[in-house]
């Protein structure tokens, strides 16, 4: 399944996170830019903090930020695409405090904010899970609020993935946030009752399935593209961009204290 044609969505910019880490964020991701870019369109993938280096042709390199790249066809600076590369394959808050970092809003929003500029769709990925940590006072959370985008949710499907899919679709909506969608991801192909876990799930999350990716052989963005179908967030672009407009006049008529951290999507 494809993006098909037809009026032009309101906003091609989302946010997708996942129940948990090493759930198929990257391969959605990098999907969801295959079909954009096959569409016509300039699309860039983002990730704002990525944790987890390989030393590669003496340049440290990580998968994630690299499938990212490949999968869209916009030409964007490693910087703007990923303002904080961290050595270390654990928590960011931990990677960053190892390397002496200190992970800002400030550079992340205006990295986004130039990606937006030179790219007609732009796909956010998050780290680990929706709220990890990226320091002692700001988490993945936080920078999704402050981004202000429609957020996908990749669920692994594996046991378990009832409560966390309800819990982070909570957590989502409790910040004001929209779920636009979700995609459901076979991290476990030996996971008894897959389908009757997939029937929850679409009963209970109150957002488009955009497509099951299976598990793949030779995982690659085109072969997971296949199985996706953006079409549905058509329906829920309107509904992100009302509370957009929602937020940004919630934030006009906030104390300036409160604004520190937001001030650069104004």
């Amino acid at each position: 399944m494809s993006a098909a044609p037809g009026a032009p969505m309101t906003r091609r910019r989302w946010f997708v996170t996942g129940t948990d880490t090493g759930v198929g964020k990257t391969l959605a991701s990098s999907a969801m830019l295959s079909l954009l870019a096959a569409s016509g369109l300039r699309a860039v993938g983002m990730k704002p903090v990525a944790a987890g280096l390989e030393l590669v042709d003496g340049a440290w390199r990580n998968d994630d930020v690299e499938q990212l790249c490949a999968a869209g066809n916009v030409d964007a600076p490693l910087a703007l695409r990923c303002p904080y590369l961290l050595r270390a394959p654990m928590s960011p808050h931990l990677a960053a405090r190892e390397e002496g970092v200190r992970i800002e809003l400030p550079p992340l929003l205006s990295a986004f904010a130039a990606l937006s500029q030179c790219a007609d769709a732009v796909v956010v990925e998050g780290v680990g899970g929706f709220c990890v940590p990226f320091g002692d006072d700001i988490d993945s959370a936080e920078l999704a609020v402050a981004l202000g985008l429609p957020v996908i949710l990749v669920v692994g499907l594996r046991l378990g993935c009832l409560n966390h899919a309800l819990l982070t679709a909570e957590a989502i909506r409790a910040r004001g946030l929209v779920l636009a969608g979700w995609i459901a991801s076979t991290v476990e192909p030996g996971m008894l009752a897959p389908e009757a876990n997939l029937q929850t799930l679409r009963g209970r999350l109150g957002a488009p399935l955009l497509g099951v990716v299976p598990h793949l052989a030779e995982p690659s963005a085109a072969s997971a593209a296949r199985h996706l179908d953006l079409r549905a967030l058509r329906a829920t672009a309107a509904c992100a961009a009302h509370r957009s407009v929602e937020l940004a006049e919630f934030s006009r008529s906030a104390a300036p204290t409160e604004l520190s951290r937001s001030a650069a999507l104004a």
